[in-house]
């Protein structure tokens, strides 16, 4: 099913998840037993993020330096089949400009076509240090609003080529909101309408960033309603589990950290700033749900533990 369809057709507040892949070389293992420890709270469907190339440094013995192109996280598309194929649920494939020709992205939506995996999210990506050397003419998606208009011409059956009785394909399209404005965005306003053009192109619904203070998603909502984006959007949360995350995050994503949330963890024993960040997270939960959100979308690594206590008090306070 489309997102939003699942979206609709829940008769409760649903909780999904986003996970990433396993580093190069690893067992998928570790991560199909994570997705196994959130398969009792029903998720619709589960992101997995997708990673370009990097650009890395390394000193040699002269003291010069070489530079090494790695992409340390392949696999999206096979973790995306395995998921759906053991558990029977939605999965949703991040789709990136950043790192990839637009001949790639085809390549890669075909394959996810081919699996029935109709369900995507486009976004630029981030800058990793690397850009591929193209030939002259080489064609590449430099903004998620170009990405969402290539997926929209697959599914008008238009491909790179002009190819004779191409079918069609139906994706579903997910782009990302921000709440606290994207980094890149002279204002607020600016990014809203931003956020609109994504839409106006194809875009089904919307995924934010993560945010800790709700007044930047309510408010967020009400600038996209009022720019004509009447979508589904969905908040984005992660559970803050570290002191070390009070720099990290902000730097890292370019959020706030709340006063409150902040003066709890720095004053918390650090065996006990991840029950903190339960708690916070918790509080977030249930004001969402009393503000009427369809879904929460929770951001986790390669543990379950935090997020399974989070949706298990939410249970019992339902």
């Amino acid at each position: 099913m489309r997102i939003p369809e699942l979206l609709e057709a829940a008769t409760q507040p649903l909780i999904s998840f986003e996970i990433i892949p396993p580093k190069r070389g690893s067992s998928a293992a570790q991560l199909m037993a994570v997705v196994e420890e959130l398969m009792p709270f029903q998720p619709p469907f589960i992101d997995v993020t997708s990673h370009s190339a990097e650009a890395q440094y390394e000193e040699l013995p002269d003291g010069s330096w070489r530079r090494r192109i790695k992409r340390k996280r392949p696999g999206t598309i096979g973790i995306c089949a395995a998921i759906k194929s053991r558990f029977g649920i939605e999965t949703v494939p991040h789709v990136l400009c950043h790192g990839f020709t637009r001949s790639e992205t085809e390549d890669a939506l075909i394959e996810l076509n081919y699996l029935g995996i109709n369900n995507v999210m486009a976004l630029h990506g981030d800058d990793t240090g690397y850009q591929k050397t193209l030939p002259p003419g080489t064609a590449v998606n430099r903004s998620a609003i170009e990405l969402v208009h290539q997926i929209e011409s697959m599914n008008r059956g238009r491909y790179l080529e002009d190819l004779i009785d191409a079918v069609p394909t139906d994706f579903c399209i997910g782009v990302a909101g921000y709440p606290e404005k994207h980094y890149r965005a002279p204002n607020m306003t600016w990014d809203v309408q931003y956020l609109k053009r994504k839409v106006d192109a194809g875009a089904a619904y919307i995924t934010t960033q993560m945010f800790f203070d709700n007044k930047h998603y309510t408010k967020f909502v009400e600038r996209c309603r009022n720019a004509g984006i009447t979508v589904p959007i969905i908040p984005g949360l992660k559970i803050f589990t570290s002191k070390r995350q009070l720099e990290l995050l902000p730097y890292r994503f370019n959020i706030e950290i709340p006063e409150a949330l902040a003066s709890e963890v720095v004053e918390a024993r650090p065996e006990h700033i991840r029950e903190v960040g339960i708690q916070w997270a918790v509080q977030q939960c249930e004001e969402l749900f009393d503000f009427g959100v369809p879904c929460i979308h929770f951001y986790i690594m390669q543990s379950a533990n935090v997020v399974r206590k989070v949706v298990t008090r939410l249970r019992k306070a339902a």
